[in-house]
Parts: C-alpha cells; sequence; structure tokens
C-alpha cells in the first residue's frame, strides 16, 4: 500500500516521528554492519583495540589525515552522525562529512555569528547542521545543465534549489531560511565576490572532479582568497593509496598521490598559510584491510578499487593567518 505523500510530508515535519524513524534506521543500519561485516571476517575479529597504538589517524586530534575505521567507532563520530541523522557506518563519505563537522568544531567555527562557504555541496547535510548551529552559510553548486552533463543531476548529487540541502529537515525551516542562501559557482573560476568575507570554507569529495591534479590544487588555494584572516578551510578527496607514481586522471575524477598532497602543503605554505600535519597512515584494523570493489556496498565502504588503484578519502585542513606576510 502506498502511504499518501501528505502523511510523509507530515511525518517529516513531525519531530517525534522522525525519531522514531531515525532510531528504527539506526537499528537496521547495526545490524546489516554486524552481518556485513561477519561475512567478510566470519569469527575473526575486524577491529582491534591497542591504546598502545601510535600515529593513528583520530577524531580526537584533527590533522590533515586519511580514512579509517577506527574513527568510525569514536564517540564523536557517534555524535555527529545523530545530528545528520545518519546511522554510523562504516562508510568514507559519511566519515567525510564527520571529519569536516569535527575539523571545524575543534578550530571554534561552529558557534553563532560564523559565515562558511561550501563548494559543490550538492544535497549534502553539512549546510543545515551548520546553520542549526547558528552559522550563515552560503552554499554552492555548478549551474544545472552543466551538472547535468556531468551526470550528477541523475545521480541526485547535485541541488539547485535552497529546499534540496535541508530535504531531510536537519534543521528547522525558519533558521534555515534565514542562515543559508545558494549560489551557483564554478570551481575552477571563483567569484572575486566571495573574497575575504568567510569565517570557514569546505567542500567533500568534489575538487577531483575538477579536470585534472593541477586544477584540483589550484581550487584549494584560490578558496583561501574567500576567508577572512584567521579564517579556516577544510577539504576532503580522493586518495590514492596503491601507488605515489601512477594514478587516475581524467576529466570526470582525478586520484590524488601522496606526492600531490605534499606539493599542496608546500605551495599553500610558500603563500603564508599553514597546512595541519599529514597524517597519512591508512589505519591497522583488519576492517582497513577490506577493499569494496564494484559493485560498491554501503558498508565497509572505507577503501575501494577504482580501476587499478585503491583509493580512499583524505581531509586537509588549513588555517589564513591573522596578519598577511
Amino acid at each position: 500500500m502506498k502511504i499518501p505523500s501528505s502523511i510523509v510530508d507530515w511525518a517529516k515535519r513531525s519531530p517525534f516521528l522522525r525519531g522514531i524513524a531515525y532510531r528504527g534506521y539506526n537499528f537496521y543500519w547495526k545490524r546489516r554492519t554486524r552481518r556485513d561485516l561477519a561475512r567478510i571476517y566470519g569469527r575473526r575479529p575486524y577491529f582491534i583495540t591497542d591504546v598502545n597504538r601510535v600515529n593513528v589517524p583520530t577524531l580526537d586530534r584533527i590533522e590533515s589525515q586519511l580514512c579509517t575505521a577506527a574513527q568510525c567507532i569514536e564517540p564523536r563520530y557517534q555524535y555527529w552522525c545523530d545530528q545528520m541523522r545518519s546511522p554510523a557506518r562504516l562508510g568514507r563519505k559519511q566519515w567525510e562529512f564527520v571529519y569536516i563537522f569535527e575539523a571545524l568544531r575543534q578550530h571554534g567555527m561552529l558557534t553563532s555569528g560564523r559565515k562558511g562557504l561550501g563548494f559543490g555541496c550538492g544535497r549534502e547535510p553539512l549546510p543545515a547542521v551548520f546553520a542549526k548551529f547558528g552559522c550563515s552559510v552560503v552554499a554552492t553548486d555548478l549551474k544545472t545543465d552543466e551538472a547535468a552533463a556531468k551526470g550528477w543531476v541523475d545521480t541526485e548529487q547535485h541541488a539547485s534549489t535552497l529546499a534540496g540541502l535541508n530535504s531531510q529537515r536537519l534543521c528547522d525551516s525558519k533558521i534555515f531560511d534565514e542562515k543559508v542562501s545558494f549560489e551557483f559557482s564554478d570551481m575552477n573560476q571563483i567569484a572575486n565576490a566571495f573574497n575575504d568575507k568567510f569565517d570557514f570554507v569546505w567542500s567533500a569529495c568534489a575538487f577531483e572532479h575538477l579536470g585534472s591534479i593541477r586544477h584540483g590544487l589550484d581550487f584549494v588555494i584560490n578558496a583561501m582568497a574567500c576567508l577572512k584572516p584567521g579564517g579556516l578551510a577544510v577539504h576532503t578527496t580522493e586518495f590514492n593509496l596503491s601507488s605515489d607514481t601512477e594514478t587516475l586522471e581524467d576529466p570526470g575524477c582525478v586520484l590524488f598521490r601522496r606526492q600531490d598532497m605534499l606539493k599542496l602543503k608546500e605551495e599553500l605554505e610558500a603563500r603564508g598559510y599553514s597546512v595541519a600535519p599529514y597524517n597519512f597512515n591508512p589505519g591497522s584494523d583488519p576492517v582497513d584491510t577490506h577493499i569494496d570493489a564494484p559493485p560498491y556496498s554501503a558498508s565497509p565502504h572505507l577503501k575501494l578499487q577504482l580501476g587499478q588503484y585503491v583509493t580512499t578519502s583524505i581531509g586537509v585542513v588549513i588555517t589564513k593567518p591573522l596578519i598577511a606576510n
């Protein structure tokens, strides 16, 4: 039996019913994750909790770091998943959102009065959650015809209206309308009108789609001009775990190598910006050795096969100095 759309819309507006739905969804994903891990590992452990591990990426101390399984079971991970009403799972896209939230929080950016600018936002939950925390946000994305040509409209990875950024009602509609605005923007040609206006900028798995490695690096550098002195940039993207020499580079997607990330750091620091130290540790839990292959699963999906390469996500944190050098 099909439920009338009017009832569905009413349920979405009801905090009580949304809460029940989320608890049920959360329960489902916990059961599903246990089932999928049991299928892969049987009775073998898929997490090894060793307090003596060193140099392991953690959400407690954000650096420029890789996505790892251990971060997905930290308390802060669950906290941000609850804010997104997205059941915690071993998924790298979800990790990217959590990483951005926590990096901004640790740098004091998620407070009332802060202003943020997002690039390639698609339908991601970040703008709505930022608004809930009191931030004013300008979310941007490609013009609809350009996004359609890249296939992002058909796969629902593109936003063409403001409403699409709060479709899950993560933020009160009145607050959202007051705090969030939407503009079209090409990440390869950032408008000068954005310069020096924002406390923070972000992008989630977006700058690998700009046409080349050089285009991606240039975007990160150019986006720094949008920040006020003391502002913060947080970006996530694809990272090649297989090779530091060969990589995938085509107009649709590129995989950044360690050498590319180090080059980015060098070029940013030459311009007076500070880059949080890199932690290229890919994780040592058994789950970190699982490589998801097509057709991809939702969880575990931290490392995946893309062509001949294994890739994961990396986050980068950059600070603009208070005083220009």
